[in-house]
């Protein structure tokens, strides 16, 4: 087990950077330098790269090097990074995220074994070899809606307890399994960072102590889940919860597209977003993931004009 990685916090606001490419499929590598430029610019706290709003299971091992190199050098050490090495099996995902660590990335995050069936005790086994064969923190990622196994608390505190693990990036949708959790996190001395990925209850939340979020809206906006979360941290929770609603409001972008899958619905309308901010240059979606038509593309850009949510500078 590694025991000598640098403890390196995840708190606050950490978006998970969309992954922007041309007509043609290629990485965009323009319009992700200037995303993660609005991102910083905007106050978040750190970035989740490589995950499921940056698109990443579409991608070659080389391609996600790519990814993770441009936004640490856009970064350049201004917040942490954490990345995403998420594969099927333990050893595809240990070869994943040793190339991912020589990117200068801080910390790498992954989920429970796919396509495989596993007991508790060989996830466990999983986490403790990927762990063991990197040098930096190893995070969990809960996210059953895609790897259709839920990490239990038992098996995340055994983790926390023998240091495999240093936090829990939660999508479960599993809003008792958090909070018990975060009771169980606090009752051990709080050897995890907990951070939720439910975007519409941030303030909520954050009242129960979770560390942060990771939204996949602060791509389309960031700002407002700053001053959502810089209002929650002081205590001010009517100023967070009028955050939170404006966001919400906003956020009615993900519930324009009709009939398509998960990834073009909520990807394909942050991407659309980001176009229409001119913060990315096309909303080109991985391969074969259907494209967003015109009339729900104007739809999405009439709500943001309607919250004066126009082109950003950056």
């Amino acid at each position: 087990m590694n025991t000598t990685a640098t403890p390196v916090r995840f708190s606050g606001v950490v978006p998970p950077v969309a992954t922007p490419l041309l007509p043609d499929g290629a990485i965009d590598h323009a319009s992700l330098e200037r995303l993660v430029e609005y991102l910083i610019s905007s106050g978040v706290d750190g970035l989740f790269a490589l995950g499921s709003t940056g698109e990443t299971a579409y991608f070659t091992d080389d391609q996600r090097v790519e990814i993770a190199q441009t936004i640490v050098r856009a970064t350049a050490g201004r917040v942490p990074i954490i990345a995403g090495a998420i594969e099927l099996t333990s050893a595809r995902i240990i070869e994943t995220a040793r190339r991912l660590v020589e990117t200068g990335v801080d910390a790498i995050v992954t989920t429970a074994p796919q396509y495989t069936l596993n007991s508790q005790a060989e996830v466990s086994a999983h986490f403790r070899a990927i762990a063991a064969a990197i040098d930096v923190p190893l995070w969990a990622y809960d996210v059953p809606v895609r790897v259709h196994s839920k990490l239990s608390l038992g098996l995340l505190m055994e983790l926390a307890r023998d240091g495999v693990i240093a936090g829990v990036k939660d999508s479960s949708g599993d809003d008792v399994g958090f909070r018990r959790l975060l009771a169980a996190n606090e009752a051990a001395g709080h050897p995890l960072q907990l951070l939720t990925g439910h975007e519409m209850v941030v303030d909520a939340i954050a009242l129960t102590g979770a560390d942060g979020v990771v939204p996949g809206f602060a791509n389309v906006e960031a700002p407002g889940y700053v001053r959502l979360w810089d209002a929650a941290t002081r205590g001010d929770w009517t100023a967070a919860r009028a955050e939170q609603e404006q966001i919400n409001r906003a956020f009615e972008i993900v519930f324009q597209p009709q009939g398509l899958s998960g990834d073009a619905t909520g990807v394909g309308a942050f991407k659309a977003g980001m176009k229409a901010r001119g913060i990315i240059a096309h909303a080109t979606m991985a391969f074969p993931t259907e494209a967003l038509d015109a009339e729900t593309v104007a739809k999405i850009e009439a709500i943001l004009d309607a919250l004066d949510l126009g082109t950003v500078a950056i």
